[in-house]
C-alpha cells in the first residue's frame, strides 16, 4: 500500500523538474545578439565610448518590438561587403557570412549578389543614385529677370501707391492756399506730380520743392515709402542672384556622360560602381568606362564629399548620403534626376528566423511614422537660409509700408483742407460773407478751373 502511494508523488515531482528545465531552456534562448555595423554619419557615429545615429535608434526601436538583446562592434575591415574572385566575402556581409555576427545594421543595399549570401529583410529605407556638385550658376537669366524680387501683386500695389500719391500731391497743391496761386501757373499740375513722385523712386529730387505743410506731408511719406521699398528691392535681388548658385551645371547622367571637362567618380567597390559596370544603358556604360579609365574611385564618402566641395568634380553616390551632405555643407548641391531606385535592409544569415519578424516590425515602424521622424531627426539642415531660391516679396511683406503712406497721404489731404478753410474763414471776414460760400467758391475755383490764366484771356481781349 505504500508503494503505491509514492508513485504519484514521484509522478508529481518529475513534473515539476521537466517544467522548470523548459523555463530554463526558455530563458537561454534569448541569447545577447552580435550585430555588427559601420562608422558612417549619420547612420552610426561615436559619442564618448557608446555609438548614435539612426541605425543605433532603429536597432533600439526593433529590440524594443522583437524582446531581443544586443551588442554593438564596428566592422573589423571597415568595408560594408563585396566578394572576391574566390568567392569569399569582406565586411560587414563577410562577418555576417562567417558566423562572427547575428545581424549586420548598417547602410547596406539590398542587391541580387549579396541576397544569394545572406538573407536581408524589407527596406528600411529608399534611395538612388545621384549626383553631388559644387554649387554653380548655369541657367541663362530671363529678360525680366529684375522683377523677380517682387511679385505680381506686388508690383500692382506700387504702381497703385505711385498714381495715388501724385494725385494726393497734385490734390493737396490746388487745395493748400501757399501752392495756389490765382492767375499763376501752378507748379504741380497732374503730370508735374507724377514726374516728382517718378523722381523720388529714383532717390533724384525732380520739379520744385513743396511749399505747403500738407503738400510736404505727402511728399515724406513717399519719400519714406521710396527708400524702404528701393532696400527691399535691392535686397531681395541680391539674394536671388546668390541663389542663382544653387542651380547645377550637369542636370543629370547624361551631361554628365558627354561633358569632359569635369571628373567624376563613386565609391570603390559599392554597389553604385555594380549598377554602372552591370548597366546596358549607353550613357552609363560611358560613366563607367570614364571612372575606370581615369580610376577617379575614392575610398570613402567623406573623400568624395571634399572633393566635390573642392570644385571641378562630380560624386556619384546614393541620394540620401549626397542629401545629408548638402545638409552639413552649403556649397552643395544634389542633382535632381535619381536612377537605380534600391533600398537599405538589415542583413542576417541564410535562414535565420529572426528575417520574417524583423521585416514586419520594419513595417510597422514605417507606418507608425517612427522611421520618418528618424530621417527628419538625422537629416535636419544647417543651410535652410540656403536651401531654396528667395520667394518673391508677396503685398503683404510691406503692408506696414503701405499702411504708412495711406495714412500720410490722408493727412497730407485734411491739412490742405484745413489750410484751405482757414483760408476762407479770414477771406470770409474781410469780405463780410459766410465762411462756407467763401469755402465753396474756393473749392469750385481750385477744382473746376484747370487754368486760370486761359479763363482771363478772352475778358482781356473784351477790354481791349
Amino acid at each position: 500500500m505504500q508503494t503505491v502511494s509514492i508513485r504519484p508523488l514521484l509522478g508529481c515531482l518529475v513534473c515539476v523538474a521537466v517544467l522548470l528545465l523548459d523555463l530554463g531552456t526558455c530563458t537561454a534562448a534569448q541569447p545577447e545578439l552580435r550585430i555588427t555595423t559601420i562608422k558612417q554619419d549619420p547612420y552610426t557615429m561615436s559619442k564618448g565610448s557608446q555609438l548614435e545615429g539612426y541605425c543605433m535608434d532603429l536597432l533600439s526601436e526593433l529590440a524594443k518590438k522583437m524582446g531581443f538583446r544586443f551588442k554593438v562592434h564596428l566592422v573589423k575591415d571597415a568595408s560594408y561587403g563585396r566578394q572576391d574572385e574566390s568567392g569569399n566575402w569582406n565586411g560587414m556581409i563577410g562577418e555576417v557570412v562567417r558566423g562572427e555576427a547575428d545581424l549586420a545594421v548598417a547602410p547596406l543595399t539590398l542587391t541580387a549578389t549579396r541576397e544569394k549570401a545572406v538573407a536581408m529583410t524589407k527596406p528600411y529605407m529608399q534611395t538612388g543614385i545621384s549626383i553631388l556638385l559644387r554649387k554653380d550658376v548655369s541657367e541663362s537669366v530671363s529678360f525680366f529677370d529684375f522683377l523677380s524680387p517682387f511679385s505680381a501683386q506686388t508690383w500692382i500695389g506700387i504702381l497703385l501707391a505711385y498714381l495715388g500719391t501724385a494725385f494726393c500731391i497734385f490734390l493737396s497743391a490746388r487745395l493748400s492756399p501757399c501752392e495756389w496761386r490765382t492767375g499763376e501757373e501752378n507748379n504741380f499740375s497732374l503730370l508735374n506730380s507724377l514726374w516728382f513722385a517718378a523722381g523720388a523712386l529714383t532717390l533724384q529730387g525732380a520739379g520744385p520743392h513743396p511749399k505747403a505743410l500738407s503738400v510736404r506731408i505727402v511728399c515724406c511719406s513717399w519719400w519714406l515709402f521710396a527708400v524702404v521699398l528701393l532696400a527691399c528691392y535691392f535686397a531681395n535681388l541680391s539674394s536671388s542672384k546668390a541663389s542663382e548658385s544653387s542651380q547645377v551645371t550637369v542636370k543629370g547622367f547624361e551631361d554628365l556622360a558627354n561633358q569632359d571637362g569635369m571628373e567624376y567618380g563613386c565609391l570603390a567597390g559599392s554597389s553604385t560602381l555594380a549598377f554602372f559596370k552591370n548597366s546596358n544603358n549607353p550613357a552609363y556604360r560611358r560613366i563607367f568606362e570614364h571612372m575606370e579609365r581615369a580610376n577617379s574611385f575614392v575610398a570613402s564618402m567623406d573623400e568624395g564629399v571634399r572633393r566635390a566641395r573642392e570644385g571641378n568634380f562630380a560624386f556619384i553616390g546614393e541620394s540620401v548620403s549626397l542629401d545629408l551632405a548638402v545638409a552639413r555643407h552649403c556649397n552643395l548641391v544634389r542633382a535632381h534626376e535619381v536612377i537605380g531606385m534600391r533600398g537599405y535592409s538589415i542583413v542576417a544569415p541564410l535562414g535565420s528566423p529572426m528575417i520574417k519578424n524583423l521585416s514586419v516590425a520594419i513595417l510597422q515602424l514605417s507606418e507608425a511614422g517612427e522611421l520618418s521622424y528618424l530621417r527628419s531627426k538625422w537629416w535636419a539642415s544647417s543651410c535652410l537660409a540656403d536651401s531654396a531660391r528667395s520667394a518673391a516679396l508677396q503685398p503683404h511683406s510691406l503692408k506696414g509700408m503701405f499702411l504708412v503712406l495711406a495714412l500720410g497721404l490722408l493727412l497730407g489731404i485734411v491739412l490742405a483742407v484745413l489750410e484751405l478753410t482757414s483760408k476762407s474763414r479770414s477771406t470770409a471776414g474781410d469780405q463780410r460773407k459766410s465762411c462756407c460760400t467763401v469755402l465753396a467758391e474756393e473749392l469750385s475755383q481750385r477744382l473746376k478751373t484747370p487754368n486760370t490764366n486761359t479763363s482771363q484771356e478772352p475778358s482781356d481781349k473784351e477790354s481791349a
